[in-house]
This record gives C-alpha cells, structure tokens and sequence, in this order.
C-alpha cells in the first residue's frame, strides 16, 4: 500500500469498478440490472420471492407466502419440503459424482465426498440416529470440531426433521452446559477431541462435565479425532464408528416431509451480559436466502470451488458452509485448522493445493496475515481466485485494499458481505460483476431488503449521519423468534421502531452506500458526539505501523467517556511514546480531534474467539479497571488477558 492511500478513512474516494470480463459472465452484470431487479423485489416481495422459491423442490406448494402473525412472522405456509432434501438428493440426479465437500484437516490426510457419498453417509447417520429415539422435533446438540461428520450431523437431523443446534467447539463446558438446558437437547453429538495448532481440545471431557447438570441428554455419540483417552459411560456413550457400521443400519432414509415454518435449528449468540440466546430459523425461508444469496452474492458457476475458513460452529458456516452451497450443488472447501498453522502461509497454500475459486474469510484473520508481511502469499500462485469475501465486521480501508491487491492481484472483486445470526444470511453487500466498490462499505442492500438508518427519535438520518441500521420489511431468512423467549424477541428487535432493529450503527453516503460503523454499543459518546469504534480502528490500521487496533471507552470526568485504544504494531515497528503520540495525531486528523484516542496501550496481542472475533467486553473490562470479563475459557489465548493486564495505562 502506497502512502498516497492515507487520506480520509472516512471520506473513502477511491472506487473499484468491476472487470468487463467479470461482469460479462455474471448473474448480474451491472447497476441497471440490479436496480431493475431490486425495484421489483421491493415494490412486489411476495411475488419476488414466490418465483425464487419454485427453484426448490416442494412436496406440497405454500398456501400464503407471507403473513405477520402479531409480529412473528410466517413464510410459505402449507407448504412442503424436506432441506436435507434440497442439499442432497435434488442435486444427485444432476450430477451425483460431482464433489459436494473437500476436507483439509489441520494434519492427517484430507477427504472428498462426491453428492452420493455425502447423501449415504448422512443417511446412515439419520437412521442412527432413529434408531437412539430421535424423532421429528427433538433438538440434537452438536459439539464437533471442523469435520465431515459436522455437516453430515446436521443434514441428518435435517433429513428426518430434528432439530439441530451446534455449539462451537471453543466454548467451554459450562457454556455447552448452559445450550443444552435452555434447548433440552435429548442428544449429544461430539468428539473424544480436536485439534488446534497440534495441542488437543479435550472436548469430550468437557462434554462430561456439562452434562452431569443436562439430565435431558440421554445418549451421547462420539467421533474419534484425537484418539486420546475419554470414559465411556456404559448405555448412554457410543462411538460413531461402531454405530455406523452395524449391519441394520440402511445407506438410505426417507427424508421427513417438514412444514415452511417447522423448527430447522437453534443457534446460540452471546450478547455482552445474561445467558446466550437461542436464535431460532425454519425450514423454507432460511434456506430459500441461503441459497439466493450464496447463488448472487458469490456469483456461483458450476466449476467453482468454495472456501469459507468460517466456523460451522457460528452462523457463517451454517448458511455458507452447509446450506447455500449444498442448495445450489456447489463444491465446498472445508479446513479444520488455523490460518497460521504451522506457518502464514496456510490459506494460500491451500488455495493453491485445491485451485479454490472463492475465497471467503473475517477482517481479523486478513489482519493478522498482512501482518505477517506479503512475502506469504507472494510465495503462491492464488491464479485460481476469481471472487473474495470479507464476513463478520467492518473491513478497514487499509485492509480491503492488502486483500485487493496482494491476495487478488487486482483482478478480483469483494463482496464486503454483512449480516447477522439473526438474519440467516448477508443483507448488504456488493454484487460482484455489478457494483462499483469503495473500500470499507458493505455498499447496497440484497434482493428484497429494504435498510435504512434512523435517528434515535425514528426520524431518517440524513447522508452521512450516523445511527441505527434497520430493515423495514420482513425476509424470508430472517429468525422467527429466540427458542423459550419470544418476549424477548420482539422487546430485542421490533419495540424501539417497529420494525426490525439490527442493533448495528450504520451511516448512508451520499451515493447510498451503507458504511457499517459496528454495534451500537460499540459507539462511544466523547463530550456528546457519538463516535463508531470502526472509525477510529479504521484510521489506526491506516498508519503504516499499524496491524490492529481496537478501541474502548472508558469513563472520563470531563467527557463522559474517552478512547482507549490497543494497538499492536506490524513487525519491526518499535513501542515508543513518540508513535504513540504520531498515532493520535493521525487520528485527530483523519477523523477529527474530538476522535483522538486519550490511552494507547501497545499490545503483541489482543483477545480474540478462536474463530477471530476481538472480545471488546474484556478490552473494556481492562480499559475501565473493573476485571470483570465474563468467560474467557472460549478465547483462542487466554493468557493474553493477563497480559494485556499488565500493560495497563493508568
């Protein structure tokens, strides 16, 4: 990245206009076509997505597509379908020795499935499972590392019309014992182990320990990983293998005929206090958007090869691990592993290895590997790219344009995707052979979302003034409600406007690009100015010393609250008081004085989910002195906090 790049983080002027050959061959090939195809979206939803809808295979068609029933919203009623239905067995009469998955474990060899090897061992799976007692309703917990058997646990429970709900295979005991009891899961499925960079995840002992307190579970599978020492427990713990293999279980099971708005899966958000929520999605809906996003967003051909480093464990892995690109017959890429493992060169080298089309990746771990120095990548080829992605929170200008350039080599769009949990699959986003890109904005709304950003009083903000980021109308993706909670659900997201509030801050340019500024209480408000943590770690990771920073307040007697930042410099760069210095002056310039962070602490580190997600809470908790940070056994690095600690300013 050239000097000449530092301008304003905030007023980005530099627009990436997509390549005529890109365009030439895409599902939409430029602004007229969208804008044409958005109106019409907008102006006449049901039937926009009636017409979407009739490329899944129904059993039975819907009756209404779209009815609010007192703020809980049902799409496709009376009709039909099976999703495991629609991943597997529609896309076996196309072409059933095409490649549905591709495994990259961490060390060992990997592993293909072709679409009929897929459906036979989810089937095989699916009768196992009837065989414990499971039943359509019941919810199946799901504790695995990045293995085959994670999707294929999912897509059984799908087929026969279980309910699914995967707990990341970083958390804790005590946070799987917490999912279990508020979703009374009857069955657990996990591991003896996992592996991260080579040392072992004991997550069957943790298991154990939570389900001392979850009577509900009444029998537990396990799939050998790590071939270290687990206790069985006699008539409730049993080894996948051994269940597979028995002679009465079937290479096919008939997929359960399941109603539009039947339970698909629980999947568990923390917020920042209180017991995680189980965000609940159904059958049709869901996976209409899944596929319609993951087909537009991502441009899908036929040949592509799809790599998203996402956790299954979280939402992005769900929707675009699983459900998208299986909906629409796509080859999935899947690593167990890290991006740095054993060494930084690991993504690159696996795109090369696998000649992946589709990159799909979190701003932190790009981050992390510009960091690292562009020597990584430029040791691989990565011709085989033709589309990247960017998923999980604000990509900074500074690293969309090392993506750009140094992963893409200029040629490739990003898609800057966001979403949430909640919303089952991306709401904003570029379309790739359309939409001219400005680096840092997720850009213009997908197909039937109408967003907008409003003012505390419900008034519309005007161009490029901060605020709340709604969706007006519902979308067939979108949760239905939070498993055992639906008051919370509508208090959470529909009392404060009356429609759907995202809980993001969000500004409008003055060419209708949405800038996502980060949750609204990720916005700090120094002497009564509301300020977005993305700007300001923005403007930090533009400074040429600067490979990540995040930002928290902390109180002030004269402001209210003022800037902590932390920040950990790029390789070679030294800790001094006079870059500390030359660093809040940057930031007074870029993005104003009132912006200046009052502490920086220099950090090697900062802690991160194993799945890359800075936990600010715990930034806070030491910002603000209190040492109250909550669970940190879910961090990639515990150790770090004790560090970070230490370094505390005063």
């Amino acid at each position: 990245m050239g000097e000449d790049y530092i301008t304003s983080v905030l007023k980005e002027t530099r627009v990436f206009y997509p390549l005529k050959n890109f365009s030439a061959n895409s599902l939409i090939k430029n602004m007229e076509e969208y804008k044409a195809l958005y109106k019409y979206s907008i102006e006449n939803p049901e039937s926009f997505w009636a017409e979407k809808a009739s490329e899944l295979e129904w059993f039975k068609k819907w009756d209404t597509v779209l009815r609010n029933d007192q703020g809980f919203f049902k799409w496709f009623e009376g009709g039909y379908l099976n999703v495991c239905h629609n991943c597997l067995d529609k896309n076996i009469r196309k072409n059933k020795d095409k490649l549905a998955l591709i495994w990259e474990p961490e060390s060992g060899k990997s592993k293909t499935y072709t679409y009929e090897q897929l459906l036979k061992e989810v089937c095989k799976f699916a009768n196992v499972l009837k065989n414990k007692g499971i039943k359509k309703g019941d919810v199946v917990q799901i504790y695995l590392p990045m293995i085959p058997e994670l999707p294929i646990s999912m897509l059984a429970c799908a087929r026969i019309g279980a309910i699914h709900s995967v707990v990341f295979a970083g958390f804790s005991s005590d946070a799987l014992k917490d999912r279990i009891q508020d979703s009374g899961a009857k069955l657990l499925v996990t591991a003896d182990g996992s592996f991260r960079n080579k040392k072992i995840f004991p997550l069957k002992d943790n298991a154990d320990k939570a389900i001392k307190e979850c009577p509900a579970i009444k029998s537990v599978i396990i799939i050998k990983r790590a071939k270290n020492k687990v206790i069985i427990e006699k008539g409730r713990d049993y080894w996948y293998s051994d269940l597979i293999k028995e002679s009465a279980i079937s290479n096919f099971c008939q997929p359960e005929s399941m109603h539009a708005e039947d339970s698909l899966f629980i999947l568990y958000t923390s917020g920042t206090t209180g017991k995680p929520k189980g965000v609940l999605h159904t059958q049709a809906g869901y996976l209409l958007f899944a596929q319609q996003t993951f087909k537009y967003i991502f441009d899908i051909k036929n040949e592509d090869i799809f790599f998203c480093t996402a956790d299954i464990g979280w939402i992005t892995g769900h929707s675009y691990i699983v459900y998208g690109p299986f909906s629409n017959g796509a080859t999935v890429l899947m690593y167990e592993g890290s991006p740095t493992f054993p060494k930084p060169d690991r993504f690159w080298k696996i795109i090369d290895k696998y000649k992946a089309t589709v990159f799909y990746t979190a701003p932190t771990a790009i981050r992390a590997l510009a960091k690292e120095g562009n020597s990584w990548p430029n040791k691989c080829r990565l011709s085989s790219l033709r589309l990247l992605g960017t998923v999980g929170e604000p990509i900074n200008p500074e690293a969309w344009l090392w993506y750009y350039e140094i992963i893409g080599k200029k040629r490739c769009p990003i898609v800057d995707t966001w979403w949430q949990t909640e919303t089952g699959g991306i709401l904003i986003s570029p379309l790739p052979g359309a939409t001219p890109l400005k680096p840092g904005s997720a850009t213009i709304p997908f197909f039937g979302i109408e967003a907008e950003v409003l003012k505390d009083d419900g008034s519309k903000a005007q161009a490029n003034e901060g605020g709340y980021l709604v969706i007006k109308k519902p979308w067939p993706g979108m949760l239905r409600t939070i498993w055992n909670n639906p008051e919370k659900y509508k208090h959470t997201y529909f009392e404060k406007f009356g429609m759907y509030l995202t809980g993001d801050s969000a500004k409008v340019d003055e060419d209708n690009y949405f800038w996502i500024m980060g949750r609204t209480d990720d916005v700090i408000k120094v002497a009564g100015h509301r300020i977005g943590s993305a700007e300001v770690e923005s403007s930090l990771v533009s400074h040429k010393a600067v490979a990540e920073a995040a930002i928290v307040p902390y109180p002030h007697d004269i402001k209210g609250q003022a800037i902590y930042a932390f920040v950990v410099l790029k390789n070679g760069n030294k800790k001094s008081d006079s870059l500390k210095e030359e660093l809040k002056q940057h930031v007074s310039r870029q993005v104003g004085p009132i912006a200046k962070p009052d502490k920086i602490q220099f950090a090697d580190d900062l802690p991160k989910t194993r799945s890359g997600k800075i936990m600010r809470r715990i930034l806070r908790a030491i910002a603000e002195g209190t040492k109250e940070y909550g669970n940190i056994t879910t961090l990639a690095e515990p150790n770090v906090v004790e560090v970070l600690e230490k370094g505390k300013i005063n």
